[in-house]
Order: C-alpha cells, then sequence, then structure tokens
C-alpha cells in the first residue's frame, strides 16, 4: 500500500510491503545499495556510479545517475546517516533534484516468519508554487510508479512458496 500525506512544504510517501522471506534475508537484500537498480524500473536509466562495496553503514557516500524524465539524467548523491541492523537504516540525497529527500526504510519480523517492508520518505520540492504544482501534476505519481514497479519486483524476487 501506497500513501502520501503533506505538512509544512514537505510531502511523504508511505509504502508497505509484506515479503515471504525472514528478516535476515530481508535485510541483506535491501541493505546493499547494488540491488537498488534491480528494483528501480528501467526507463529511468538508474546506474549506481560509486564504488560500493560494502553494506549500508553511516556515513555511506553513494551516488547515482537517474533519468528523471525521458532524455533527461541528473546525478543524485546520498549518504547513508543511520543504521541499525535488522530494524533500519535512513538515506538522505545530500545532491540532486528534490530540496530535500530523507528516505527511511524499516523492517519488522512477523510471527509468521514474513517480513514487513516499510519506506517513508520525506521530501520537498524546489522552486515554491511552481514545485508543488509539479508534485501535483507529474511527481506524485512518478514516485507511485517507482514504489509500484519496487513492489512488483520484490513480489517476483520472493515470491510466496
Amino acid at each position: 500500500m501506497i500513501t502520501f500525506k503533506s505538512h509544512s512544504g514537505i510531502h511523504t510517501l508511505k509504502a508497505e510491503q509484506i515479503l515471504p522471506i525472514s528478516l535476515e534475508e530481508a535485510w541483506s537484500f535491501f541493505s546493499s545499495p547494488l540491488n537498488l537498480p534491480r528494483i528501480t524500473p528501467s526507463d529511468m536509466s538508474f546506474k549506481v556510479t560509486s564504488e560500493v562495496d560494502k553494506k549500508a553503514y553511516p556515513g555511506q557516500i553513494i551516488s547515482y545517475k537517474v533519468g528523471i524524465l525521458p532524455g533527461v539524467r541528473v546525478n543524485w548523491v546520498t549518504e547513508i546517516t543511520a543504521v541499525k541492523r535488522l530494524s533500519h537504516f535512513i538515506d538522505e540525497q545530500r545532491f540532486g533534484p528534490y530540496t530535500m529527500w530523507h528516505h527511511e526504510h524499516f523492517f519488522e519480523a512477523l510471527p509468521d516468519g514474513k517480513t514487513l517492508a516499510t519506506d517513508k520518505v520525506s521530501y520537498k520540492i524546489p522552486l515554491g508554487p511552481i514545485g508543488n504544482l509539479m508534485n501535483i501534476l507529474f511527481i506524485k505519481s512518478k514516485l507511485k510508479h517507482i514504489f509500484s514497479y519496487r513492489a512488483e519486483k520484490l513480489t517476483e524476487l520472493f515470491p510466496n512458496d
């Protein structure tokens, strides 16, 4: 399920998905930045451009190239600002298309051995009222598409047995 809320000029997306895998397996997959291209729509031409040889850790800087519009690719740099193994990690945009991007990734073991994965993205768009109009007309639906695609890919990667 994907929901959106707005508050104080900041927009928040929340996406939840139950995965039929253990907490350890979910953590192993999501804490590796190299898995992000596998769950990102191909039309975004998403590519990790920095050397990434470790799982997420606080202070880790990761750079990407990502298509935000057809024919328009931008550099995006994030920093992993917090990590609590088997619980959560946070990445924040340092350079890129948003004024602010704060992405919280949460993982919770469920009694049946499955894992609840929750993404909470708080973002602010530049250009004031024009940016807010862009959110209504384009950005919000693009983010919904990205997280819907991610849910579909995760279902393919981790099918119910």
